[in-house]
């Protein structure tokens, strides 16, 4: 007969794995949902919608018109191993302002907010894997 020993420390220690993918994971979606609200603000903030819209400058991310724009922006998250988040905009024309076309130059909008949040996004990973540890 074999007898198995330590089932139950490596066992323990699978389960802390998972809890440290959960933490990382909802620090991951904390992170995306930053960078959505940061690149919806960029298009929202000072824009006149309607009769009085002003298009933005080249380079300066899109001014809100018809609010389909920034309303489209949402994050998502695949629990596979790893964990990821995206962050997408689903207007038909967010390529077109983000990258510019032949005709007209780019408005970026999420590559700057992804900018602005990428050293927070690391802090808030590194945090829930330390909080998680600490607690087993």
């Amino acid at each position: 007969m074999v007898k198995v020993t330590g089932l139950k420390k490596h066992t323990q220690r699978l389960k802390s794995a998972a809890d440290v993918a959960r933490e990382v994971t909802s620090a991951l979606y904390s992170a995306g949902q930053e960078i959505e609200l940061d690149a919806e603000n960029s298009i929202t903030q000072g824009s006149v919608s309607g009769a009085g819209h002003v298009p933005s400058l080249p380079g300066e991310p899109p001014n809100r018109d018809t609010g389909f724009l920034d309303t489209n922006i949402e994050t998502t998250i695949e629990t596979h191993n790893p964990p990821k988040v995206h962050v997408t905009s689903n207007a038909p024309y967010s390529a077109a302002l983000e990258y510019g076309t032949s005709k007209m130059a780019e408005r970026p909008f999420m590559r700057p907010a992804t900018e602005k949040n990428r050293r927070e996004v690391g802090r808030m990973v590194a945090q829930a894997v330390r909080v998680k540890i600490r607690r087993g």
